[in-house]
């Protein structure tokens, strides 16, 4: 993280309260008791003081606004550029896939400073996506963290298929190979990855206390490439 700037102080309690001294939160600490530097938290303004229920309604609401060609375009002059600069507070977190039809700013009509973004293909939960996403809720505090798959999704279809695959892309094959499920039909495995992906963060010590005490949901969606309408799932 290039703009890493200032220092946050982490206590053995806190550690311990977020379940950081378990293998999947190692990535989040650098030794019990020590100091940690992240990415400046420092807010620049107070977006995120708003519950998880409030923050997805947040998503789709902007969703909303894009598929009615309604969009607003916030906070992405200049002025918010600047004002985010000096820290970030995301009020909803995004796993979803690489794909180029899938930008997450703009299916959600948001802007800087607004979500938290990890992309991959396939979009799957591996312990560097859970390690970035657990910095995005409890760190930024994002106060939803959405999975999304989407129509024709082009790794969950090559897993299907069963083929062989170069270089690394095989790993990402093997990843979502647990959600796919006899005769099901791809949007049907498109989905059960999106479920996967759920239930692999919230093995997460740190996200599934954040959401026994309240402070984030997790959600599953689907995101139609023809339409641009993301359906909530799970």
């Amino acid at each position: 993280m290039s703009g890493i700037q200032n220092n946050l102080n982490v206590s053995r309690r806190n550690l311990l309260k977020f379940g950081a001294v378990a293998a999947g939160t190692a990535a989040l600490t650098v030794g019990l008791g020590t100091k940690v530097d992240w990415l400046n938290t420092k807010p620049a303004i107070a977006q995120n003081n708003i519950t998880p229920n409030e923050a997805l309604n947040q998503l789709l609401e902007g969703n909303k606004r894009f598929i009615e060609n309604k969009r607003k375009t916030p906070n992405q002059t200049m002025g918010r550029i600047q004002e985010v600069a000096q820290g970030q507070t995301p009020f909803a977190a995004i796993l979803s896939c690489a794909d180029s039809r899938v930008p997450s700013e703009i299916i959600f009509d948001q802007g800087f400073g607004d979500l938290f973004v990890v992309r991959n293909a396939g979009n799957i939960a591996t312990p560097e996506e859970i390690g970035s996403l657990e910095f995005g809720t409890l760190v930024l505090g994002a106060k939803v963290l959405m999975v999304i798959g989407h129509k024709n999704c082009g790794a969950v279809q090559a897993t299907i298929d069963g083929n062989a695959v170069p270089g690394q892309i095989g790993s990402i094959l093997d990843a979502i190979k647990p959600a796919i499920k006899p005769n099901q039909t791809l949007e049907e495995s498109i989905i059960s990855n999106v479920k996967l992906g759920m239930t692999r963060l919230q093995a997460s010590p740190v996200i599934s206390q954040l959401i026994k005490d309240g402070k984030l949901k997790i959600a599953g969606g689907y995101y139609d490439l023809d339409t641009g309408r993301v359906k909530v799932v799970a």
